[in-house]
């Protein structure tokens, strides 16, 4: 007697589902990686202005944090229902969607990095004649980097998870697959899109993570004094000058510069 199939015994473990629905599984996981990347890239764009708005001054900080507090708070299927008769049942539904509840984990993010800049970098750059927008661009976001791509992290994994929601409307990625399976009793189609889920949203953090080590080279020198110091600005000719901000030792008189030999 021949074996019974695992397709036929309904089994959550399948083989034989991944190789006769191999590419429904890609099409899923393709829709589901686009859906992400768009959502979070359109979420950085909109929040750097944000939080430069915020930082700007106090009486904006507390609107801008607050509206997108709000919007995260509202429930996803809550939050689909309200878009959906501006955009329709279309991906453009889903990606709004996951754009404004990715603001406020970006903006926040993007905005303690910016403080977190030490105000001699900036007096630096400014006594080297750096301008408001040369200062923002080549010296205070670099340094806001860390805090900046540890958003687009915690972002990324959690639009991934998310992703999933937009089912509702068949623009879900796996999560369609998830849904269908779950409607049809089809054990083998939920397990298999639920690992693909999970190991889309683990890649995705361990990628992001590679990123962030080769663009901030500097975060993994131990102490933080260390840290603090010895960042460049390029001067007016292009010459690359040290700034170097040196912790002060308690007890001790200050020394004249020794002239260069």
């Amino acid at each position: 007697m021949s074996e019974q199939s695992c397709l036929v015994a309904n089994d959550w473990v399948c083989g034989e589902y991944v190789r006769t629905r191999g590419q429904e599984l890609v099409d899923a996981t393709v829709q589901h990686l686009g859906i992400t990347v768009a959502s979070v890239v359109i979420g950085v764009l909109i929040s750097l202005p944000l939080a430069l708005l915020a930082r700007r001054a106090r009486v904006f900080a507390g609107p801008v944090l607050g509206v997108t507090t709000v919007l995260y708070s509202i429930p996803s299927l809550a939050m689909f229902s309200l878009l959906l008769p501006l955009f329709g049942l279309s991906v453009s539904l889903v990606v709004t969607g996951l754009v404004l509840y990715s603001l406020t984990i970006l903006v926040r993010n993007i905005l303690a990095g910016l403080q977190a800049v030490p105000q001699e970098a900036r007096e630096a750059a400014r006594g080297m004649g750096y301008g408001p927008l040369r200062l923002l661009w080549e010296v205070e976001l670099p340094l806001a980097l860390p805090a900046l791509l540890v958003g687009v992290r915690i972002a990324t994994v959690s639009t991934v998870a998310l992703t999933t929601v937009g089912s509702i409307v068949d623009y879900g990625g796996l999560g369609t697959l998830i849904v269908g399976g779950l409607q049809s009793d089809f054990k083998a189609q939920v397990l298999t899109a639920s690992v693909l889920c999970v190991l889309l949203a683990v890649l995705a953090d361990l990628l992001l993570l590679g990123v962030q080590r080769w663009l901030t080279p500097w975060t993994r020198v131990a102490g933080p004094a260390k840290r603090a110091r010895g960042f460049r600005i390029r001067g007016p000719r292009g010459r690359a000058d040290a700034a170097r901000v040196e912790p002060e030792k308690p007890g001790q008189p200050d020394e004249p510069e020794k002239a260069a030999a």
